[in-house]
């Protein structure tokens, strides 16, 4: 049996990565030029496929330049963040482990790390720090891909996904100021430091109170085209002995809204489900097994909000727009105007509604499609999308 062409889960840098060539291009062409860059979109949206497919690209072709990617999902403070940071520049910097072992005198002054190496250097290299010691000089661990740089004749290129779960740090502004203190000094380093948390992200890079503001590009990463999508599930289909026509294929992104992630989840339970040629019944059992499979996350959402916040979704679901209006406010018991604010801003910082041509909308499209059959029972109709 064929493996899926359609990717979801995971970064989808290679086969499964389709589009985006603009994104590519720009990217690219930044980090290669030393323009720091920062990329913002919502969650799924495909920011960390984007960064990889780069990255491989540049690796690849570019034998100067030493590619870090660290995924900051679970660090949970500085000193926890510096470590990783040290032992993933200190990686990237040779392929020799040997080299790793020697770092600690060649490249630290003050600080002494303990590394140690396990039966596969790849995955059991471990580096720490006295913890009171990298407090007082963290800079040296912030500074260090230069110092590398410098040395051995080389340029780095450093990744940080999730970068605004640094934010609740601890005395995080203090940090923020080192981080921008040593890195916008940096000649031989490029940052491409991104997240899934819009709102966050932008108060990090657009606020000019902060230390990040205009610390380089911004990037705000766009929805894939319809057209794009439709040609894509085709030849996904075609190629794995499978058959999609066009109009049908176009369902999944309208129907998903051209959201990645869904998409490519949409189709995999197409194809799987498809025999020969899908047609709408495949589509529809499709979603159905989709919605299904996401009904734990979907109850997690609505039962972690409050009651007006949810007679809000209500209404956004129903395509109200005049939110403080009396007759909306009192029709889906919004409570006050000053309610209506706060809870429209708490369902926006929380990445579940945004604004798309002065419309509130769901961020996730799938959950739209459950919220409004289980609270008003409202089935979509797969012909009519």
């Amino acid at each position: 049996m064929k493996d899926t062409p359609f990717i979801y889960g995971s970064t989808v840098s290679n086969r499964s990565f389709t589009n985006r060539e603009a994104d590519i291009a720009k990217l690219q062409s930044n980090l290669l030029s030393g323009i720091n860059t920062t990329i913002i979109s919502p969650r799924r949206w495909g920011k960390s496929s984007l960064v990889e497919k780069v990255i491989n690209n540049i690796a690849n072709n570019e034998k100067n330049i030493r590619c870090v990617i660290i995924d900051l999902f679970s660090v949970s403070n500085e000193e926890e963040f510096l470590e990783i940071f040290a032992r993933e520049v200190i990686k990237a910097s040779s392929t020799k482990w040997q080299e790793w072992m020697n770092s600690g005198k060649d490249f630290f002054h003050k600080l002494i790390p303990k590394l140690s190496i396990g039966i596969d250097p790849a995955t059991d290299f471990s580096l720490s720090f006295d913890w009171v010691e990298l407090k007082k000089n963290s800079d040296e661990v912030l500074n260090l891909p230069e110092t590398i740089a410098q040395k051995k004749g080389v340029k780095f290129i450093i990744c940080l996904d999730e970068f605004q779960n640094l934010a609740p740090f601890r005395d995080f502004l203090s940090f923020e100021k080192k981080l921008r203190a040593s890195w916008q000094r940096h000649k031989l380093v490029t940052y491409c430091l991104f997240g899934s948390k819009r709102h966050m992200m932008a108060d990090i890079f657009n606020n000019p109170a902060k230390p990040f503001y205009r610390f380089g590009d911004i990037m705000i990463l766009q929805k894939i085209e319809t057209e794009k999508w439709i040609r894509y599930i085709c030849k996904g289909f075609e190629d794995t002995g499978k058959q999609i026509d066009e109009e049908t294929a176009g369902i999944i992104p309208r129907l998903m809204k051209n959201h990645s992630w869904y998409i490519q989840q949409l189709a995999h339970y197409t194809w799987n489900v498809t025999q020969n040629t899908a047609t709408t019944t495949e589509i529809k059992a499709a979603l159905k097994e989709l919605l299904n499979a996401n009904i734990p996350l979907y109850q997690n959402e609505t039962e972690g909000i409050s009651y007006t916040q949810l007679n809000l979704l209500k209404a956004v679901a129903k395509g109200e727009t005049q939110f403080t209006s009396a007759a909306v406010m009192q029709k889906y018991l919004l409570g006050t105007p000053r309610n209506v604010s706060k809870n429209k801003s708490l369902l926006i910082n929380n990445d579940i509604i945004h604004e798309v041509n002065n419309r509130f909308e769901f961020v996730d499209p799938a959950f739209e499609l459950w919220f409004k059959k289980q609270f008003f029972n409202q089935s979509f109709s797969i012909e009519q999308s």
